[in-house]
């Protein structure tokens, strides 16, 4: 059974604290007191999650006993209500540190709850982020890989059963999830990590440069070939190859490369004599291989060779709890490499990447913060520091795909609810899964753009 939030209700006046606390009483675990001297008693010996509190107190003010409250080691959620609502004393409250203001004449039930689990929710925000900070001075994940989370932790259990083997390692997953960062720890943790890391992007080359790339050529071996050049398989000795994109090789390198994975041997361009290599391969691609091999684009023997353990890493929008890890991570390396006094993130700017989809992953996360430090003015990143995609929540590269006119952000977004909508057939919640919305925010979206019938 999940406990309940503890509140202290503070009122001289007996009807308002009893009502308020039979109104509250189902979804709190109300205290009440009468005056500043009661409430501090009962603070300092609990432990409160919110305190609620008039203005006008017999001997001491809310105002001060707010900021007696927010000494404490833990201090709770604070709310000043007060008959006498001004700007002056909701401005003068919340620099005493009061979370929020609320003036009892107009006071609702509904709205005064709603009051105390925002500012609840936020100070659980401002938490979680300061132990974060925290958290990231003890190591995480392996070497320059950030994560906590369930999948995270599973993948880093694989890495270390397999680097210290000899096994070829496919590593899958869309663009920017890091890959290779997994190829490296793969690496660094295996008996090869003083040998050679090398790393081929088969993508840039064409075949011919690709399979010179790799496996290297005699002098005359081709037009251009003014001397003898030694491949990677041969810089890699002892070592660890890496081949990034491996999708991309055409079907002559792919019989090449089941060679080697057979028998560790290969030639280079232009030459009989077959070398050997004491080289472990890992390959890494966003393309989905099975598929490839269905077609007849991809060696079905090559896919099983170079799958012996596949590590998948999901995209980033599946692993959201990451995301505030990882932004603090980005954060110190880029605060540190422009020499700005930058060590946090606002509620508001942290809400906003996490209700994001990140389509480019890690790697467009890196790129936000790296942005909104550059933009950043003072000692914590806002919302509006981050690019603007993120805070509107929509994604630069599906507002391109949607029309070929110039659209708003809220045009974008709106047909981005609209298409994932009809794509899950009006399911709410795989709609708002679809385009990496919490259900929360999504059913806010339906109702500002008057799509609740749709």
């Amino acid at each position: 059974m999940v406990e309940k939030p503890t509140l202290l209700i503070v009122d001289d006046e007996k009807t308002t604290r009893e009502g308020l606390r039979a109104a509250l009483d189902e979804r709190y675990d109300v205290y009440i007191a009468e005056d500043a001297k009661a409430a501090m008693g009962l603070l300092e010996s609990e432990n409160f999650d919110a305190l609620l509190t008039d203005f006008r107190l017999p001997n001491e003010d809310g105002m001060k006993l707010i900021a007696r409250a927010k000494s404490l080691p833990k201090p709770p959620v604070c709310i000043l209500m007060t008959a006498y609502g001004s700007e002056e004393i909701a401005v003068e409250a919340m620099k005493r540190g009061a979370d929020d203001y609320i003036a009892k004449g107009r006071l609702q039930i509904d709205e005064l709850e709603m009051r105390i689990a925002r500012a609840l929710k936020r100070q659980n925000l401002e938490s979680e982020n300061v132990q974060l900070r925290k958290q990231l001075d003890s190591k995480f994940g392996l070497e320059n890989i950030v994560g906590e989370s369930p999948v995270m932790r599973e993948i880093f259990d694989i890495v270390q059963q397999v680097a210290p083997t000899r096994a070829t390692v496919l590593v899958t997953g869309e663009s920017g999830t890091g890959k290779e960062l997994i190829a490296k720890a793969v690496h660094q943790l295996s008996p090869r990590a003083k040998l050679p890391f090398v790393t081929v992007h088969c993508a840039a080359l064409s075949p011919t440069l690709l399979e010179s790339e790799l496996f290297g050529h005699e002098r005359g071996a081709f037009t251009g070939a003014h001397e003898r050049r030694i491949g990677r398989f041969e810089q890699a000795q002892g070592g660890t190859l890496f081949l990034d994109e491996i999708g991309e090789i055409d079907a002559a390198t792919q019989v090449k490369l089941l060679r080697f994975l057979g028998e560790r041997t290969f030639e280079r361009v232009g030459s009989n004599k077959t070398l050997t290599a004491d080289v472990r391969l890992v390959a890494a691609t966003n393309k989905h291989l099975a598929e490839m091999v269905k077609a007849g684009t991809f060696r079905e023997d090559l896919f099983f060779r170079l799958r012996v353990v596949e590590i998948e890493l999901p995209p980033l929008r599946e692993r959201s709890g990451d995301i505030p890890l990882l932004a603090q991570n980005f954060l110190r390396e880029f605060a540190k490499e422009n020499n700005k006094a930058i060590s946090d993130f606002t509620v508001d700017a942290l809400e906003a990447m996490m209700n994001f989809s990140w389509p480019g992953n890690v790697r467009e996360l890196r790129t936000a913060i790296e942005h909104a430090v550059v933009l950043s003015r003072g000692e914590r990143i806002t919302l509006r520091d981050l690019p603007a995609s993120v805070r509107h929540g929509v994604a630069a590269t599906e507002v391109k795909l949607l029309s070929g006119k110039d659209l708003t952000v809220k045009d974008a977004e709106k047909q981005l609810v609209i298409r994932a909508l009809k794509e899950t057939d009006g399911n709410r919640t795989r709609a708002a899964q679809k385009i990496g919305m919490s259900r929360r925010t999504f059913h806010r979206k339906l109702h500002e753009y008057h799509l609740e019938g749709f």
